[in-house]
């Protein structure tokens, strides 16, 4: 069977996948699993592989989805128990008198706030968040939503603490991380993923300094009174400082800790700078802009919420207080991933679950599920339950705060399984354990995995022309399944065949993966159904899709451009 059809049909899957959530607008907890179960027949059917095998490696995909499951669930735990005890209240009421001018707003609220919240929650929560503190502001319910959509990109790839790198990659690619260990070309795979996340940060951050001024520009150009991409790159400055604030600490946090604390901590201390430095003034244009009056705003910009009528907004404890539990949180997770700290090995040893050679395959294992070390654990869920006593919160609010937790896990829960066992299926169709003796004797050969095929054929399609493309793929992987965990998990092994087909740097050809799988967080239609869901704008996704696909294309040229200057650095040879 020639590698050309092979390839085609491991498509099919991902083409289901698009045509379902995409095209038929069914949501990922039923497009999933009928994309895992064209998988799964592909498999059986093409690749020949018996039936309990394939069985056994969608249960070793479910057993390794439970480690992103118990991270997506802190994450929900401890926003949803802020959101009870009126400490995320506190904290928008705090961000409010910082300044009247909306760039500063945008900037504060959009990029600082968002990059916060995405490195401690992620799976489309910032922009969620964000977007209606900015139509409390009195942004237009559109612009507010672009923004926060474009905005939620560079802190995506270190987002919910590091969880696309260390699970989405530690998922799809250990087998051939583990291989280049034991080649000796470095120390464990946490090394390998550490090296791939420095990576990641040198392509995140040109973006990080040129997508804040390029969308203030667009915002003031298509929302503004004036309707001049001048109005808003008027406020330069401010974006620089800004930039500086978040990327010196998010790429020393990537550089020296790992891929877990750099969106975290480079945002809550970016925030800290910057609402400091704008209630001084500092690098603040002169003259206040504004969206002028809402009585002349156009009818689209506009949806079912109104921002004259939008709730009020209180403080219900101290700004330290609302903080604390975040404060705590960045600096567990710092305490708890030094190296040369004890803290980091214990939790390793201990309170870990695994599954050994499933329904009795060999080597069809999980990666284990370590308790104590998962960040949906410690800290997330230790902090949920110190948050009762520290804000002094009723049972019926924790109670709702856990309840609320539970069900927005059902569709999580569903869609995450589906898309790991899918990716298993991917992963170990290259070994037919009834042609093993058959192989042993060189009588017969395996064919080539699912991603192996697709690489091949994407090889011989794209040549060297590769590097521009492979932030696309990973893009499309978020469009397609509202993360950037999941697109690594599916394009991960994907990327770094091909980069050994083309003979790249395996290093970098995965980090623009998972680089675009953040930026394809702009367009992704779960993030935009939403963020249109809390401003009003149902049935308009899009109207939206339209817009932010621009700063899309935009990162993607820039990430090209970056990575054929990485390949040319020797510390990424690998």
């Amino acid at each position: 069977m020639s590698t050309g059809l092979l390839a085609f049909i491991a498509l099919i899957p991902i083409l289901v996948a698009l045509v379902l959530m995409v095209g038929m607008r069914m949501g990922a907890m039923k497009a999933m699993p009928i994309a895992w179960l064209t998988c799964a027949v592909a498999a059986i059917v093409m690749w020949d592989l018996p039936t309990s095998y394939v069985a056994a490696l969608s249960l070793q995909g479910v057993s390794s989805a439970a480690s992103v499951l118990i991270i997506v669930f802190g994450a929900l735990l401890i926003l949803h128990t802020l959101q009870y005890s009126g400490g995320m209240e506190t904290i928008q009421y705090g961000m409010q008198g910082i300044s009247r001018d909306m760039r500063v707003q945008g900037i504060i609220v959009g990029y600082m706030y968002g990059a916060f919240i995405e490195g401690a929650a992620g799976f489309g929560t910032p922009a969620a968040l964000a977007a209606p503190l900015l139509l409390s502001l009195g942004f237009p319910p559109m612009a507010s939503a672009v923004i926060c959509l474009a905005f939620n990109s560079f802190p995506v790839s270190f987002g919910a603490v590091g969880t696309p790198v260390l699970v989405g990659l530690g998922t799809s690619i250990r087998g051939v991380m583990e291989a280049a260990v034991a080649s000796g070309d470095f120390q464990s795979v946490e090394h390998v993923l550490k090296t791939i996340g420095e990576a990641v940060s040198l392509f995140h951050v040109p973006m990080a300094f040129i997508i804040p001024i390029f969308m203030l520009g667009f915002i003031t150009r298509y929302f503004g009174p004036n309707r001049k991409w001048s109005d808003g790159l008027a406020a330069w400055k401010f974006c620089i400082f800004a930039a500086f604030a978040f990327s010196i600490p998010y790429l020393l946090l990537a550089w020296i800790v790992g891929p877990e604390t750099p969106s975290l901590v480079g945002g809550l201390v970016g925030l800290g700078i910057v609402m400091y430095g704008a209630k001084r003034g500092f690098c603040v244009p002169k003259d206040v802009w504004t969206f002028g009056d809402d009585s002349k705003w156009e009818k689209e910009w506009t949806g079912e919420i109104s921002v004259v009528q939008g709730r009020e907004i209180k403080a219900h404890m101290s700004q330290l207080m609302a903080w604390m539990p975040y404060i705590f949180i960045g600096a567990i997770l710092v305490i708890t991933r030094v190296e040369s700290l004890p803290l980091k090995a214990w939790m390793n040893q201990y309170g870990v679950i695994a599954f050994r050679d499933i329904l009795g395959y060999k080597g069809v294992s999980d990666n284990s599920i370590k308790l104590l070390y998962l960040p949906g654990t410690v800290p997330f869920m230790l902090i949920a339950i110190l948050v009762v006593f520290m804000h002094g919160m009723s049972g019926d609010k924790v109670a709702k705060a856990w309840k609320d937790t539970f069900v927005k896990m059902k569709a999580a829960t569903i869609s995450l399984c589906a898309a790991v066992a899918l990716v298993k299926i991917f992963q170990g169709s290259g070994v037919n354990p009834a042609l093993a003796e058959q192989v042993a004797a060189g009588t017969a050969k395996y064919l080539p995995s699912m991603p192996l095929a697709m690489a091949s054929a994407m090889a011989d399609i794209f040549g060297s022309v590769w590097p521009v493309c492979a932030s696309f793929v990973g893009g499309l992987g978020a469009f397609i399944t509202g993360s950037n965990t999941v697109s690594d998990m599916l394009f991960g092994m994907f990327q770094w065949n091909i980069a050994e087909q083309l003979h790249l740097s395996r290093i970098v050809i995965v980090a623009a993966q998972v680089v675009g799988g953040a930026m394809g967080n702009m367009i992704c239609v779960h993030n935009v159904v939403a963020v249109c869901a809390v401003v009003g704008l149902l049935n308009r996704e899009g109207e939206i899709i339209k817009k932010t696909f621009w700063p899309f294309i935009l990162y993607g040229i820039v990430v090209g451009a970056v990575a054929y200057i990485l390949l040319g650095v020797s510390y990424f040879a690998f």
